[in-house]
């Protein structure tokens, strides 16, 4: 068979099994071959060229840029969520928390034990929880989490809520997230209860926190965090928090006062626990994401698309994670 011919032989066979949609074996019939040969002239129109498969969905690019952030950061996985242009900075957060929710709600019937930060995207998150009945799940915050304001997002109310959600039980942290004074923590930390509590949420199963960025911060509304404090934070070099350290383009905590009087798991100990799940939203965290990632603290990413759009394209330098 010349070149010509075998390609009109081609052309046919995937007009007759992609555009009139008959079935290998309906046209083996026709011509009067083996479906076998259907199978292989079909698989040569691909090799050619003649057939080019292009799969249309919104989905394909949201998997792409998965697939960018999975290599350039080291993820186990990354899951992006799709934006209308046009969406308000808190429906996007919703949205987000409400896609980490569903694939939480997967993840936990695995696990014993569940850590949790504190932040608003993570309050949605517990809201969006679906109910689960009888889990033998217990959850813990990584944080200390008591104060008068924003009560609904501290570690303690969100790690009570999503017990509710699960059916579970829950421990309190009876600490703040930061202490007044470094020898206020020190005091605190040598109540037996606080200590066995911080040694059993730095051995949970899987953990869920969100990143702050310090110039943008709850932190402020809270209590924790002066105006005068985000200047000095600058000149230290951070970037954005996690579970309430500050951290810097690398990932590394920053020699800063307000460290050292956080109450909470350490970072060292949050790199060790086996699934560390990351829920952001909003361009405006992008750099502090970054530098969360490059410090390689989270093994799971869900995040909206335009911030995946910014993670990937933003700084071509890569990750510097080991």
């Amino acid at each position: 068979m010349d070149s010509w011919t075998e390609k009109r032989e081609l052309v046919r066979v995937a007009k007759l099994y992609y555009m009139k949609g008959l079935t290998q074996a309906d046209i083996a019939k026709k011509i009067g071959v083996s479906r076998p040969i259907i199978s292989k002239l079909l698989q040569r129109a691909k090799e050619m060229g003649i057939v080019e498969i292009i799969i249309k969905d919104e989905t394909v690019s949201m998997v792409e840029l998965e697939q960018q952030l999975e290599s350039r950061y080291s993820l186990d996985e990354a899951i992006v969520v799709p934006v209308a242009e046009g969406d308000g900075p808190e429906l996007v957060k919703q949205v987000v928390a409400k896609t980490a929710a569903l694939h939480l709600s997967k993840l936990i019937r695995d696990v014993k034990r569940v850590g949790i930060s504190w932040g608003t995207t993570l309050y949605h998150l517990v809201q969006e929880f679906p109910y689960h009945r009888d889990t033998d799940v217990k959850v813990l915050p990584l944080v200390g989490g008591i104060g008068r304001n924003r009560i609904e997002i501290h570690a303690n109310q969100l790690a009570y809520e999503l017990s509710k959600k699960l059916g579970g039980t829950c421990e309190f942290l009876y600490a703040p997230a930061i202490a007044e004074t470094v020898e206020l923590k020190q005091q605190l930390l040598e109540s037996s209860e606080i200590h066995a509590l911080l040694d059993e949420a730095s051995r949970v199963d899987l953990a869920v926190v969100g990143v702050g960025v310090p110039y943008e911060s709850t932190m402020v509304e809270m209590g924790y965090l002066k105006k005068a404090e985000i200047e000095d934070l600058k000149r230290f070099g951070a970037i954005g928090d996690i579970s309430s350290r500050f951290i810097d383009y690398r990932g590394e905590e920053i020699d800063f006062p307000l460290n050292k009087r956080v109450i909470g798991i350490d970072l060292a100990d949050l790199r060790r626990i086996p699934t560390v799940i990351g829920v952001v939203s909003g361009i405006n965290k992008a750099e502090a994401i970054r530098g969360v990632l490059n410090g390689g603290y989270f093994h799971k990413l869900v995040v909206d698309e335009q911030t995946a759009k910014e993670l990937i394209h933003a700084d071509h330098g890569g990750a510097c994670h080991d």
